[in-house]
């Protein structure tokens, strides 16, 4: 049994999600598509050498830091960590809800992630020449899929899960971010 997934056991089927409420929710979301549209919500606040607190919903609040590489205190992942956790969580919550659709249990999801970042322009004190890139510029996802199908459909099943990841999404057709400082009051 691994460290990082103590309610799966290697060979056993990964805990199934709801069919029918899979179903359910799609089809709600077919019939009304503009009521599926939803505003995500968080809010952070600095605690000092790099250290950050998000308060996601009513969850445990998240903290997220920097390595004593990029003068932090190394107390937490970093922001670019974080994303990339977000990305593979995204990739395997679409792998299972497509393999449940499909009727394919799953024994195994492992996705290992490496992106390339160009940390030079040090958050706007660094080197700011023009041609910089601040951000990953390139990653690499690789999966590891094991369950009752074929190799060729939990090939599909990874394929479709990478298009329809909003996540996946969002690092390769960017959202429109908008920015304003607001009042102490405000925020």
């Amino acid at each position: 049994m691994s460290n990082l997934t103590p309610n799966h056991r290697p060979g056993e089927a990964l805990q199934p999600i709801d069919p029918a409420a899979l179903r359910a929710l799609a089809e709600k979301n077919i019939e009304n598509p503009s009521g599926a549209k939803r505003t995500v919500r968080t809010h952070t606040e600095a605690d000092g050498l790099f250290r950050n607190v998000t308060q996601i919903r009513n969850l445990e609040p998240v903290l997220v830091s920097e390595p004593p590489a990029l003068l932090g205190d190394d107390s937490a992942p970093n922001p670019t960590e974080v994303a990339q956790a977000a990305l593979a969580a995204c990739i395997s919550v679409g792998i299972q809800a497509i393999a449940t659709h499909r009727g394919v249990t799953l024994t195994k999801i492992e996705i290992d992630i490496e992106g390339d970042i160009d940390i030079s322009p040090t958050w706007g004190v660094g080197d700011l020449n023009a041609d910089k890139r601040p951000g990953v510029s390139d990653v690499r996802v690789k999966i590891a899929l094991e369950g009752d199908a074929d190799r060729a459909t939990l090939d599909q099943i990874h394929k479709d899960a990478i298009r329809w990841s909003p996540v996946v999404n969002t690092y390769t057709r960017p959202a429109k971010l908008t920015s304003e400082l607001v009042s102490p009051e405000e925020g």
